[in-house]
């Protein structure tokens, strides 16, 4: 019988559970609040101008046109192949910032052995514009970038690089026809076939004039050339990408992910109508166009857009004819320089796992992950191997290559999307009504939008709503900074000069004048750019025969690159600065008033506050009266002094605290830690400079105070 019961027990199943209503949810979310107002408080509104809802539900999902697509084909919004990840991983792409030729092989030789599977080479700005480095400032030669300017160079850079084998990203902006010939020099040297050459040698003019603010030469001749490298690579070499369209500017600039996004998108469209008006066909030109897109902290928000960007590019591309080869795009994600700070710096760490993690999920097909010292110095060994191994992680200890679009499904992702996609369309919209991104771009449109912004951003980081650990919340006063090694210009550039004397000497003079004479006047300018790479033109001769008769380039008003944690770091490097002068921080005594339970909670917010800009804190016991905590603080010598105690307390304890110390000091500061609404008036006419509270503008109020302690020179 006991067996028979036994077996007779039914399993439970969820259909025993009554479902819960919307409604029923809300109800219980509302009382959870205490009053509090359901819209303000869990209703979050996005610099992309989304709503993000506290809770997503099937319905939400109820007429998404996305929703039929599978990988691998139509919109693309889950893959751009059936199989994603599950059949081939993405590249490991890291960027090798090594300055000299030899410097970048030994690392990049070192780091091919332990991962990376891409070569992703970052160039110089002397390099970036087609000039030699003997003709470069030294201060620029080398820095942030590798200096090449000659196949030689090239030859040392990639010496032990099997280029068939191994894919090569260069974004070479505006000297990416030159850089080509020289690429493709070396590898027939080689004896290497173009064929098999993969990757992306890039030009962006758009890009570049949006984040430097001019071109060396006019639009027109820069799409010459443009068109001249897309035609070469369709026949020559099919894998090479030729276009790299660039959302760092943006990106870097402070724009929301859909302004970034959108401009791309913008400026990708500019890129196919410039190679129709050359006699490219949209599926000659789409698939060499390779865009490149900024990883920010807001994690979910990064894998909607990466999955909305595919869905976009394929409509525009559609819209344009394209086949469905051509739809599919081609994406390069960067982890955020924007957010990377200098104070904390192993903080980057994590920053960048959050955010590779969410371009993977999102399906980017390239990938370079910060390391956390990337900000300050060249990346050494140490960080470069964490940077890399994150990859590994994600992809062998993660399990993420296990399934196509993990995402797929979720009722917020899936919103999300066509959230980011609409947006992003509004934005792309725009700025196909004032002429494309071109002419946007001369009428300093987008400019104004990423400005609008990042001025948002700002606010809020200074107020603390947005957050940078360990920069402007949760400041770690025992910090040791990361050491730099000394760089040495001069010696840089005098290495790189005997390197080009070099080139120059086994050059047959003959036959690279020929070639370069023959360049100025070609119609074919790749073949002849090759033929005089061979024959030892160096990078700069190159561009320079390929530019003749060039008219002067456009200029517009730039999109300077910042870093939202910048104004903090200045304010901690000030303090820094003021402890190796004084041989001590700036400090603040903390008027501690009454027992522990009444001051604590106030006095530790205030140190944590304070410690944002650098200041120490003198934290005594609580005092019994204004006379004994006056008499302490001036003791001190501490130059600013904060109250803590409750609103409850204080205007009894504030009027006569303020005068004492006042009267002894006019010139010491006096703040008071919270905020009690109906008392500040008083507060401020009894003497109280300020209030340390949680709404406070912190980056205001300690730059004032590091001008009134003369911290700040």
């Amino acid at each position: 019988m006991a067996n028979q019961s036994q077996t007779d027990v039914a399993i439970p199943t969820f259909d025993e559970f009554p479902p819960v209503s919307y409604a029923d949810w809300r109800k219980a979310a509302e009382k959870a609040l205490k009053g509090a107002p359901f819209e303000k408080r869990l209703i979050t509104k996005t610099y992309e101008n989304i709503d993000l809802q506290p809770i997503y539900r099937q319905e939400n999902l109820e007429g998404l046109p996305h929703l039929g697509g599978l990988p691998g084909f139509a919109p693309y919004v889950r893959s751009t192949t059936p199989l994603a990840f599950v059949a081939q991983s993405w590249d490991v792409a890291q960027e090798i910032a090594c300055g000299t030729p030899a410097a970048f092989n030994a690392a990049v030789q070192a780091d091919l052995a332990r991962g990376q599977t891409a070569i992703n080479l970052v160039l110089d700005h002397p390099t970036l514009h087609a000039v030699d480095a003997d003709q470069a400032n030294a201060d620029e030669v080398g820095k942030g970038g590798l200096s090449i300017s000659s196949v030689a160079d090239l030859a040392v850079a990639l010496a032990g690089v099997d280029l068939e084998a191994t894919p090569i990203y260069v974004q070479a902006d505006t000297s990416a026809l030159s850089f080509t010939a020289l690429l493709a020099a070396l590898v027939q040297q080689q004896g290497k076939s173009l064929a098999k050459l993969r990757g992306a040698i890039g030009m962006d003019p758009l890009g570049h004039l949006a984040g430097h603010g001019h071109l060396p030469r006019d639009l027109a001749g820069v799409y010459d050339a443009m068109a001249q490298l897309t035609g070469w690579a369709a026949t020559q070499a099919p894998q090479i990408q030729t276009i790299t369209v660039q959302g760092h500017p943006y990106h870097n600039g402070g724009a929301s992910t859909t302004q970034e996004l959108a401009f791309a998108l913008a400026t990708a469209v500019d890129y196919l109508r410039a190679m129709q008006a050359h006699g490219l066909s949209i599926d000659d030109t789409a698939p060499r166009i390779r865009f490149s897109l900024s990883i920010g902290s807001n994690f979910f928000m990064e894998i909607a857009r990466l999955r909305a960007a595919r869905l976009l590019w394929a409509k525009i591309v559609a819209a344009f004819g394209g086949n469905a080869k051509s739809q599919k795009m081609r994406v390069h994600a960067r982890t955020s320089a924007w957010n990377q700070t200098v104070c904390d710096p192993h903080v980057n760490l994590l920053r960048g796992t959050t955010e590779a993690f969410s371009a993977v999920v999102g399906g980017c097909d390239s990938l370079h992950i910060s390391p956390f010292d990337e900000l300050v110095r060249v990346p050494d060994e140490f960080s470069r191997r964490i940077a890399r191994n994150t990859h590994v992680v994600l992809r062998e200890e993660s399990n993420l290559a296990r399934t196509v679009d993990p995402a797929g499904g979720s009722w917020y992702v899936e919103t999300l999307t066509d959230a980011v996609a609409r947006q992003t369309w509004a934005i792309f919209q725009e700025v196909e009504k004032q002429g494309g991104m071109g002419e946007a771009l001369a009428a300093g449109w987008p400019q104004a939008q990423v400005a609008a912004t990042a001025a948002q951003r700002a606010a809020n980081l200074a107020k603390r709503k947005d957050i940078f650990v360990g920069t402007n919340m949760y400041p770690n006063p025992k910090e040791t900074r990361l050491e730099v090694p000394p760089v040495d210009a001069l010696a840089i550039k005098a290495e790189r000069t005997e390197a080009l004397i070099a080139c120059r000497a086994a050059a047959d003079t003959s036959k690279k004048q020929a070639a370069l004479a023959q360049l100025a006047q070609s119609g074919r300018p790749m073949d002849t750019a090759i033929q005089a790479a061979l024959a030892g033109a160096t990078l700069g001769e190159i561009a320079q025969a390929a530019r003749t008769g060039a008219q002067p380039g456009p200029t517009i008003n730039a999109i300077c690159a910042q870093r939202g944690a910048a104004p903090f770091e200045q304010l901690r490097a000030a303090a820094d600065a003021f402890a190796t002068r004084v041989g001590q921080r700036p400090q603040v005594f903390l008027a501690t008033m009454g027992p522990l339970t009444q001051h604590k909670g106030r006095a530790d917010f205030a140190t944590a506050f304070l410690g944002v800009g650098g200041f120490e804190t003198i934290y005594p016991a609580g005092f019994n009266s204004a006379d004994e905590a006056a008499t302490a603080a001036l003791a001190s010598g501490a130059k600013a002094v904060v109250i803590c105690s409750t609103d409850a307390t204080y205007p009894e304890l504030v009027p006569p605290l303020v005068q004492k110390l006042k009267q002894a000091n006019p010139g010491l500061m006096v703040l008071l830690a919270g905020y009690p609404t109906d008392q500040i008036d008083a507060f401020k006419a009894a003497g109280v400079d300020d209030f340390i509270h949680l709404n406070a503008n912190c980056q205001a109020l300690l730059s004032t105070l590091q001008q009134n302690m003369g911290v700040a020179q």
